[in-house]
């Protein structure tokens, strides 16, 4: 006995309909991740103490601003597909469950595009 609707038979969706998606592009995010914080960190280690000056001659470099934004891009999306899944599993309430996933996939991108901006208001002066 089939517990499936007839459209969930002919869409062939689940009851989470995207739940393989979403799993394998928070599962590539995180190993996206991991070089580019590795590279991050062991940046920032090396730099020690610069100067501001330094600072932002080594965000100026293109190689170093294309990372940066592919760490803030990668990190935010992460953080969002995260925060998602505790919403829509922790939060009941339907109306509190829409709201909340609107307002943290709204502050994830604000948030997102903020750090990108920033990295290229430093990479291209201004």
């Amino acid at each position: 006995m089939k517990m499936r609707t007839q459209l969930g038979n002919v869409r062939g969706l689940g009851s989470a309909k995207s739940g393989t998606g979403h799993f394998w592009m928070q599962r590539l995010t995180a190993i996206a991740l991991i070089p580019l914080t590795l590279w991050f960190v062991a940046a920032l280690a090396s730099m020690g103490s610069v100067g501001y000056a330094e600072a932002v001659e080594w965000v100026k470099s293109p190689i170093t601003a294309v990372l940066l934004l592919a760490l803030i891009a990668a990190t935010f999306h992460h953080m969002q597909l995260g925060l998602q899944v505790i919403v829509e599993d922790y939060v009941h309430a339907e109306g509190l469950k829409i709201a909340s996933l609107i307002v943290m996939k709204c502050g994830s991108v604000l948030l997102g595009l903020a750090a990108a901006f920033a990295v290229l208001k430093v990479a291209f002066g201004g």
